[in-house]
């Protein structure tokens, strides 16, 4: 059976700098109906175990360490027995949240993660967050960006840890490259496409944000 992509919406709170936001998140299941992937687990493990089922659960993915995409990680790890992966330089933002629980291992640029008879590609896209990763799956043509790019342009880089050219540069080397319409499933909101996003690049540099 081929893979697919799934969806849900978790809703929960992000907390940095002092601040605190109410948000929904993008979780986002990739594969059949024997075994899945589960990117960003957010806010709420029950509803995310839920939407799994009976399935093998291969690996929960962190895009990045901020605590709205990770909050529900080590719960649902729990529930399923599934190793939760994060790239090493966002552990700094990891602990902000699990002090007392390190991820199970690590993801790299260009490690490739089987499920269902697919592969995602791992894309290290620092600039919202040090470690943050994309996910490209060639066969299904799309790629999991989490809050690195949005329908609209770049992830957020006003707080710690995060910087403007950074993300700039990590959406133009590793994402715009992309066939124009792979699709874009993001960490918030809606999808989009790497064509409809790449043709605004200039108007990103010149607003800073």
């Amino acid at each position: 059976m081929a893979a697919r992509v799934e969806h849900l919406v978790t809703s929960g709170t992000f907390s940095l700098d002092g601040g605190t936001w109410d948000v929904d998140n993008n979780v986002w299941l990739v594969g059949d109906d024997d075994e899945v992937v589960v990117i960003d687990a957010a806010h709420d493990a029950t509803a995310i175990a839920a939407a799994v089922g009976s399935r093998r659960v291969v690996a929960i993915v962190c895009t990045h360490a901020h605590n709205d995409h990770i909050d529900a990680a080590p719960s649902l790890a729990k529930l399923t027995g599934a190793p939760v992966l994060l790239h090493p330089a966002d552990r700094v933002l990891w602990d902000m949240t699990h002090p007392d629980r390190a991820p199970d291992g690590e993801l790299a640029d260009g490690q490739r993660l089987a499920v269902a008879g697919t592969e995602l590609e791992v894309r290290h896209t620092p600039g919202h967050a040090p470690g943050a990763v994309c996910l490209y799956a060639p066969s299904l043509g799309v790629v999991f960006t989490g809050d690195t790019l949005f329908q609209g342009g770049p992830g957020a880089t006003g707080r710690s840890y995060s910087d403007f050219p950074t993300i700039v540069e990590s959406i133009r080397e590793q994402l715009l490259g992309l066939p124009a319409e792979t699709v874009v499933h993001t960490g918030h909101g809606e999808s989009t496409s790497i064509g409809a996003e790449a043709k605004d690049v200039e108007a990103w540099l010149a607003r800073g944000h």
